[in-house]
């Protein structure tokens, strides 16, 4: 067995297909096909069953797979432990960001950590949030900036940054412009543009929309704060966001009664030293609660 192998087929367990596996590994789908089959020729047992689209793990497949991933897991601390050893001159920062995270203090924080330890390589994953709490949960990341509306899993410490309810995001001309607020009702007359399902602020409007028995189906989904507001300020909808996400030239109106949106950096257990420096710097640079 070797380690591409393992990880290959963990990939393929996280993401229910060998495309996407490749996808997110960055490799061809044929040589993660053939890498786990030659996995499952060591083992002796097939770990998945083959649809033409999917990859369904089999019975012992469902036995060996957490067993596999603890063993990564194992490997990936091994290496954390000698690091730990040598202080801060080597050694790696796993980082999941959500897409296009472009805030300044993650910015800064990153190029301060690589001014201050030069030895130490730090790699970056965007992602929606579903996948970075489960990235994190599993030990394939060491920090997260993670955009969520309910608590976090218990096994991840997680410190605040942003805490808002929901606003609309709209231009000044607009009918909606004067408003102080308005009622979570009045958005299914209108052309909501709101970020992706997985994201804090889809996920803040699915509970808001819950909470007032109603049903909203964005007319235009993003993956960008940016993209939201570029396409309301040309009148193609309105951006539900939250008020700090929105600046001229568009008026911000409350969202009554709202779910709340958080953005949070986020850790599983104790990092060793080279996470716990860059997380340090994070949160220098973010602040929040």
């Amino acid at each position: 067995m070797e380690m591409h192998q393992l990880r290959y087929a963990c990939e393929v367990s996280r993401r229910g297909s060998f495309t996407a596996a490749a996808e997110a590994l960055h490799v061809s789908q044929s040589g993660v096909s053939a890498q786990v089959a030659k996995l499952e020729r060591e083992l002796g047992v097939r770990l998945f069953e083959r649809g033409s689209r999917t990859a369904t793990p089999t019975r012992e497949g469902g036995t060996l797979l957490p067993q596999i991933a603890a063993a990564l897991d194992a490997v990936t601390r091994v290496r954390a432990v000698a690091d730990e050893l040598l202080g801060l001159t080597r050694g790696q920062v796993r980082i999941g960001t959500v897409i296009g995270c472009t805030i300044p203090g993650y910015l800064a924080a990153f190029a301060e950590f690589r001014r201050a330890y030069p030895g130490i390589s730090v790699t970056a994953r965007e992602g929606n949030s579903v996948d970075l709490v489960a990235a994190l949960a599993s030990g394939e990341l060491d920090v997260a900036l993670i955009a969520h509306a309910d608590p976090l899993p218990a096994a991840i410490d997680a410190h605040t940054i942003i805490d808002e309810p929901l606003a609309v995001g709209v231009p000044v001309g607009h009918p909606l412009a004067s408003r102080g607020s308005i009622a979570p009702r009045e958005l299914a007359n209108q052309q909501v543009i709101t970020l992706a399902p997985g994201t804090g602020i889809r996920s803040a409007l699915e509970k808001t929309c819950a909470a007032a028995g109603i049903e909203i189906v964005p007319a235009v989904q993003v993956y960008s704060p940016e993209a939201a507001l570029s396409l309301a300020a040309r009148g193609t909808g309105v951006a539900v966001l939250t008020a700090s996400m929105i600046g001229t030239p568009l008026a911000a109106i409350n969202i009554r009664g709202s779910a709340h949106a958080c953005l949070s950096l986020a850790t599983r257990g104790e990092p060793f030293a080279a996470a716990r420096s860059f997380t340090q710097i994070l949160r220098t640079q973010l602040g929040g609660t």
